[in-house]
């Protein structure tokens, strides 16, 4: 190990060279062989994407067909409101769950309830009466989806050097998406000639038995604590002090980087179009087939959209604030082209003229089903570029572990409140166009909120006075960067 023992500002965050030995930052050697690409970061967070891979992944193809797969859309929506509200409550807290427990069995707890999940939705199948237990595993699932999608966030943006955050998130989305488009396949092989609304039971057993191996993934990942990124600085991981102290972290997260908050209706806005996109467009206007395939393209899109994006807010060649402001027009372009090409399709029909059980559904083969496919990829590509983007503009915001676990915590939480929401609002019959002018109208106002947030807060490089968390004893003390242990000084510059 190299070590360069250094207070300065320029020792913690310069950035100036890759391996760290001009940052003041301590090197170490990473492994070799085997052992050196089991334990690489882009390892670890392709086993994190497969993590995800095997859970939300496998519920993102079941929920992008509409109603979960059945007919009716009524106990899907119920059932999702009751998720993303128990999902909002506990993903707020999640982050000290988390920084307690330590990532590994944060996101094996949280990998359970997808299990359960689909299978309510299989036990509905077989007894149509069920309904009620869907919602109550929807319950549950929300907060094990808060556990897992924080231990991620935290995970994935903490192994990635400063300059690798949006190659690393694009690597995540586009492993965690194959999981949607795996199961849109399944669905759509197992669907293409049916007749019905509603797909089959095979459907459902082949999704649990892929997310009851996604529960023994995190079992195979390194300790975080063993974790060396590609320029040779270790992780820092949690302390695990008390309860009191991990609350009273949660407190400063908010009032010590206000600017958080005006991320929120970006966050909000995130989980809210899901309703209209999977309800209120793809189940309600096509038949099971042309919903199969749609599902299909939709996650297909996801992945180019993730690695788009990415890679742009990768570019070194460009300030980390020109990647930033780049990343918000690309942003506010593709929240109008969207909408204003769905608006028009939109208009064509209503709850009243096209119910659950019409026999007037759009097929593949049916005329102007080109281009509302196409509608389908776009609102895909959207997607993922805004998840993306959010991911990046919290981590620029961050290096440390415990910081960005609470970020994640709050993301999930906020944007689970809106999908609560939304999926509400689906449920009481909400007129199509409401819902539809709603979305549009969140997530244009989610991007003017963080703009002065990107404007004020992303900076080149994040430096230790930023850093409160790091800088908390087990007491919940603020210590001076000078007074600091030297493992803790050298840490969080990636």
């Amino acid at each position: 190990m190299t070590d360069v023992d250094n207070n300065e500002k320029s020792g913690y965050n310069s950035g100036s060279s890759d391996d760290g030995s001009q940052r003041g930052v301590a090197v170490f050697e990473r492994p070799t062989g085997i052992k050196g690409v089991y334990s690489h970061p882009i390892t670890q967070v392709v086993m994190l994407g497969f993590v995800c891979f095997m859970g939300p992944g496998l519920f993102n193809a079941l929920n992008g067909l509409g109603a979960g797969g059945q007919v009716d859309a009524t106990t899907s929506a119920n059932a999702n409101a009751t998720l993303y509200a128990t999902f909002a409550a506990g993903a707020f807290f999640s982050g000290t769950v988390n920084n307690i427990l330590g990532s590994r069995l944060t996101l094996l707890i949280g990998t359970t309830g997808y299990s359960l999940y689909i299978g309510a939705f299989l036990a509905m199948n077989i007894h149509p009466h069920a309904g009620a237990f869907v919602i109550t595993a929807g319950a549950i699932l929300g907060i094990c989806a808060g556990l897992l999608w924080t231990a991620q966030g935290s995970l994935m943006l903490a192994y990635a050097t400063e300059h690798q955050k949006g190659k690393f998130i694009g690597i995540f989305w586009a492993i965690f998406n194959v999981g949607a488009v795996v199961g849109a396949a399944v669905s759509l092989g197992q669907n293409f000639h049916s007749t019905s609304n509603s797909v089959g039971n095979g459907t459902y057993i082949g999704f649990l038995v892929l997310t009851l191996i996604g529960v023994c993934i995190p079992l195979l990942m390194v300790n975080p604590e063993n974790m060396i990124r590609t320029d040779g600085t270790k992780v820092t991981t949690p302390r695990h002090p008390s309860w009191k102290t991990e609350i009273y972290g949660l407190w400063l997260t908010l009032t010590k980087d206000p600017m958080v908050i005006l991320l929120f209706p970006m966050f909000f806005a995130s989980n809210w179009f899901y309703a209209w996109q999977f309800n209120d467009y793809n189940d309600a206007f096509f038949n099971i087939r042309a919903r199969s395939l749609n599902n299909l393209v939709y996650w297909l899109s996801q992945i180019v959209g993730s690695i788009a994006i990415g890679t742009l807010l990768d570019q070194r060649a460009l300030s980390r604030r020109t990647r930033a402001f780049s990343g918000w027009i690309i942003l506010f372009l593709m929240t109008f082209i969207v909408h204003i090409w769905a608006y028009f399709y939109q208009r064509q029909y209503t709850r009243e003229s096209l119910p659950p059980d019409s026999n007037n559904k759009m097929d593949i083969f049916d005329h102007g089903y080109v281009g509302r496919i196409w509608l389908y990829i776009f609102c895909g590509l959207l997607d993922a570029m805004w998840q993306t983007t959010a991911y990046w503009i919290m981590g620029a915001m961050s290096n440390d572990p415990a910081k960005l676990a609470y970020f994640a915590g709050f993301y999930k939480s906020i944007q689970s409140a809106g999908g609560a929401g939304s999926w509400r609002a689906d449920a009481v019959k909400t007129p199509f166009m409401n819902m539809f002018v709603s979305t549009w109208v969140l997530l244009v106002a989610g991007l003017v909120f963080a703009l002065p947030m990107i404007y004020l807060r992303v900076k080149e490089h994040t430096e230790i006075e930023e850093e409160t968390l790091v800088r908390m004893d087990d007491s919940g003390n603020i210590l001076d960067p000078s007074q600091l242990p030297r493992e803790r000084r050298l840490v969080v510059e990636k």
